[in-house]
């Protein structure tokens, strides 16, 4: 692992490069990954950069900032949008980077985000903590959000499958926001997956919640394929079971993945892992057929 300083879009970062990626981490606010890039296309960050979107919460401006972020579900404001405007501490320790969270007191937890070296040196290992630091328990999901980079598509799996011997038993459910119209062109409902492009010419939101069955949501853009993998487990999901959520509108796209929704102890961590593969695979289209034969020809 080779480390280094530098700057995103004017935040002062630690920057690692792990196998054949590199991420860029701010330390003046946060926890926050702005930055992922492969190691031979270095300039082509995947992630989106926002510091101009802001929500007055009634304590305060929060900052989207941009890149990837953890929080936790049920979303609630002005809980979800606590301030993380203060420097924060990275290290790096033999194999694993580590950015820890400043402490939430009024939320009741603190986050820590491990990124971690993988066989595969196109994958990343990234492991999402958030620990339960009062004097009673929580209950709470961890939820990874990945804001994209501009004009790409999202990728959300959602071939069927039978949960019952004659396929008596629905098996997938999407859910949606108020503000989400089935109708919209950004929108587009497969039979194996669903596609959402983010459009900067349409500046509605929407955003969809999916059962997913594959453990994975993708992302592709400007010719590179992001693929976040995660380990699903049969417990109870927050919003109507969603496990992959996806929000767009005019300024970025959203890529999340969830945990289940956990009671946890004073003192105990909720955690969620994330594996990031990022490929450089040329030119997409939000397209069944040609999706599915990229993803059988890389992976």
């Amino acid at each position: 692992m080779r480390t280094w300083y530098g700057d995103i879009a004017g935040f002062k970062s630690f920057f690692a490069q792990l196998g054949n990626l590199i991420i860029g981490i701010p330390i003046e606010v946060g926890p926050r990954i702005l930055f992922l890039s492969r190691r031979d296309r270095p300039e082509e960050n995947v992630f989106g950069i926002v510091p101009e979107m802001a929500i007055d919460t009634g304590e305060g401006v929060w900052r989207i900032y941009g890149g990837h972020r953890l929080w936790t579900s049920p979303e609630a404001m002005p809980r979800s949008y606590s301030l993380d405007d203060k420097p924060i501490n990275v290290y790096a320790t033999e194999g694993e980077v580590v950015i820890e969270g400043n402490p939430e007191p009024q939320n009741c937890v603190q986050k820590f985000i491990r990124v971690k070296q993988s066989s595969d040196a196109d994958t990343l290992e990234v492991v999402h903590e958030v620990k339960n630091i009062c004097r009673w328990s929580i209950e709470f999901s961890c939820w990874a959000l990945s804001v994209m980079r501009r004009e790409g598509f999202a990728i959300v799996p959602v071939a069927p499958k039978c949960i019952d011997e004659k396929c008596l038993l629905p098996d997938r459910s999407i859910a949606l926001w108020p503000y989400t119209k089935l109708s919209d062109e950004r929108l587009v409902l497969g039979e194996k997956f669903i596609f959402v492009k983010q459009r900067p010419d349409v500046s509605k939101p929407i955003k969809i919640g999916v059962n997913a069955h594959d453990n994975w949501a993708g992302y592709w853009v400007n010719g590179h394929l992001f693929v976040k993998y995660f380990e699903k487990v049969a417990n109870n999901y927050p919003d109507f079971g969603s496990s992959v959520e996806i929000y767009t509108n005019d300024k970025i796209l959203e890529l999340e993945t969830l945990g289940p929704l956990r009671r946890v102890d004073p003192g105990n961590i909720n955690k969620h892992i994330e594996r990031w593969k990022l490929v450089y695979v040329g030119h997409l289209e939000p397209s069944e057929e040609i999706i599915e034969k990229a993803l059988k020809m890389l992976f």
